[in-house]
């Protein structure tokens, strides 16, 4: 396949403006070059596409040592450290040597060793120590790939001095106010500077990396599991799921983001208001943990809101399948995980309106303004009162997330950028 120029996987390029139409927008991806050919003649300029290439698997040929990848990660993120199991899982089958340099909890919560690759604990800090040891990680390292905006940092400071190419992953909109916006623009500017290609999972991450200067900065395809509930009688399981909820007879509400300032919470308790004056009153379910839950449960109990925090959940496929409503109050994600799963799962989906989300989800979606919570109330209002609607989005969002890179073909756009950062260059 050859890419025009101008495609945002191509380098030099600037985004296709009509590319960003919800369903019209498409992945397209580089097929991967043979690894044991002469490439040298292949090898792109900055404003010249890629060459014709065969496509996903990627062996390593006979006497040739495997590539070495370093994938580093803050930990912090779902959307990322799925992203981090789903890459090394390809990569590792495809012949591909995986250390990720992560928290120990993330090793845990998301079994990088369960899919073959290494796993080498490196604390969400820039201290001397985690830098150090994360220097040490990357010595033999053919590439090292690093994934938000912290673990990016953190890895241009390893290769300090080397020139190992750095990949680096944006999935989020990362935001400060006052001083520490200017300390957050300074930290971005060092770290798309340090990049070798920056990908941003969204047109406004890429936008953004260039206005920060990146040489190089392409839309990434990134592919989010399928939410599976387990069950091979799925209307049998929601009824269960709803009834040990107290859902039955009622309308049941899920959101699903750790308890966290500039999640959105405030906002669904404000819209939750309204809600109390519906018949029947919906149940509102929070799955997530973190520092708030105390306000916000002492709000729930002082306005007497239908709403109950669950916790942390690893039920959450199931959670969403008994769902009627998913609510996505506010997304830091380019690509929310919740609303990625509300889609495959066939759940009405009601969020706020964000370029991320707006490529995402297109018109499969009730978007409403950003920190408008009488809008959201509303948009969920109509909705429960609209059973063709509801229908309609059901098969929309089936519609839009069939359009949405599988995780082959996010493995296929991430080795095609690691063969061509890794191939030899021609000699003058």
């Amino acid at each position: 396949m050859t890419l025009p120029y101008g495609h945002p996987w191509s380098r030099g390029g600037t985004p296709d403006k009509n590319a960003r139409s919800g369903s019209s927008a498409r992945y397209l991806l580089y097929d991967l070059p043979s690894v044991s050919r002469d490439r040298s003649r292949d090898r792109p300029t900055p404003n010249q596409e890629p060459g014709p290439v065969s496509p996903v698997s990627r062996r390593t040929p006979h006497g040739q040592s495997p590539l070495r990848t370093v994938q580093v990660l803050g930990g912090g993120n779902a959307g990322s450290s799925a992203h981090v199991r789903s890459l090394a899982a390809g990569l590792v089958a495809r012949g591909v040597r995986v250390t990720v340099c992560a928290p120990l909890e993330a090793d845990r919560a998301y079994g990088f060793t369960d899919v073959g690759a290494q796993h080498v604990h490196v604390p969400r800090s820039s201290d001397p120590v985690s830098v150090a040891t994360l220097r040490t990680v990357c010595a033999d390292a053919d590439l090292v790939h690093a994934h938000g905006l912290h673990a990016s940092f953190r890895a241009a400071l390893a290769l300090s001095g080397r020139n190992t190419p750095l990949v680096v992953t944006w999935h989020n909109y990362a935001h400060a106010e006052g001083a520490r916006a200017h300390l957050l623009r300074l930290l971005e500017r060092r770290v798309v500077r340090a990049a070798t290609v920056v990908l941003g999972t969204s047109f406004g991450l890429v936008d953004r990396a260039r206005r920060r200067g990146a040489r190089d900065a392409r839309l990434a395809a990134v592919a989010a599991p399928r939410p599976a509930t387990g069950d091979e009688h799925p209307d049998r399981s929601r009824s269960k799921v709803r009834a040990e909820l107290g859902a039955l007879g009622r309308p049941l509400l899920l959101a699903s983001a750790p308890l966290e300032p500039d999640r959105g919470h405030e906002l669904l308790l404000d819209a939750a208001r309204a809600w109390r004056l519906l018949d029947p009153v919906p149940l509102v379910l929070v799955a997530g943990e973190g520092p708030l839950r105390p306000l916000l449960q002492q709000r729930i109990e002082d306005e007497e809101l239908p709403v109950r925090l669950l916790g942390r959940r690893e039920d959450t496929g199931e959670l969403l399948t008994a769902a009627d409503v998913a609510l996505l109050p506010r997304s830091r994600e380019a690509r929310s995980i919740l609303a990625q799963e509300a889609l495959h799962a066939r759940v009405p989906l009601v969020a706020v309106r964000t370029d991320g989300i707006t490529e995402l989800v297109g018109d499969a979606a009730e978007l409403v303004p950003d920190q408008d919570a009488a809008a959201f109330a509303d948009a969920v209002a109509r909705l429960l009162d609209d059973p063709e609607r509801r229908e309609e989005l059901r098969e929309m969002g089936a519609r839009q997330a069939a359009t949405w890179p599988t995780e082959d073909e996010t493995v296929a756009q991430v080795l095609s950028v690691y063969d061509e950062l890794t191939r030899p260059w021609p000699p003058n």
